[in-house]
């Protein structure tokens, strides 16, 4: 009888612990997912990390440190000076979208207005992409919104 309660229990508590947990924000969300580290750089150098901690929801579309490194040498590195902080700042918004946008929202040639204030048009053939970098991983939640991982940097247009 006591084993039996104490299964069920068991049972009941590791049940009912997803409902309990809460998940994280997108930026704890990409740090613990470990390929990100030069995006948490940037977004503290941009001084954006309290902005994406906050309420939201917002949609990142998240390069990959192997992104970051695609870029010509000394990009990134001349990028995380503070001189260049409004650059920086720039094209890391041109990365969100206000709201949550699912993968399965979007559609061909759609277009979406970012943070920055530029459009981004998906493309859907051979698989989504954003301006031109595909979506390697859709939908990873957060409490505060929708991260997409992107395999390349994308750069907000001139002008």
């Amino acid at each position: 009888m006591i084993r039996r309660t104490f299964l069920a229990m068991t049972t009941a508590l590791a049940l009912s612990a997803p409902a309990f947990a809460q998940e994280a924000d997108i930026v704890d969300t990409a740090v613990a997912a470990g390929n990100f580290t030069t995006l948490a750089a940037a977004l503290t150098a941009a001084g954006l990390v309290e902005t994406l901690k906050g309420e939201g929801p917002f949609t990142v579309f998240a390069p990959t440190d192997a992104a970051f490194a695609a870029l010509p040498a000394g990009t990134v590195e001349d990028l995380l000076k503070p001189e260049n902080k409004d650059q920086l700042t720039a094209i890391l918004t041109y990365h969100v979208v206000p709201g949550a946008v699912a993968s399965s929202a979007l559609t061909e040639g759609m277009t979406a207005a970012t943070v920055n204030g530029k459009e981004v048009t998906f493309t859907l053939e051979g698989g989504p992409k954003i301006n031109g970098a595909t979506i390697s991983t859709a939908d990873v939640a957060a409490s505060n919104g929708v991260i997409h991982i992107i395999d390349s940097v994308i750069l907000p247009p001139e002008g």
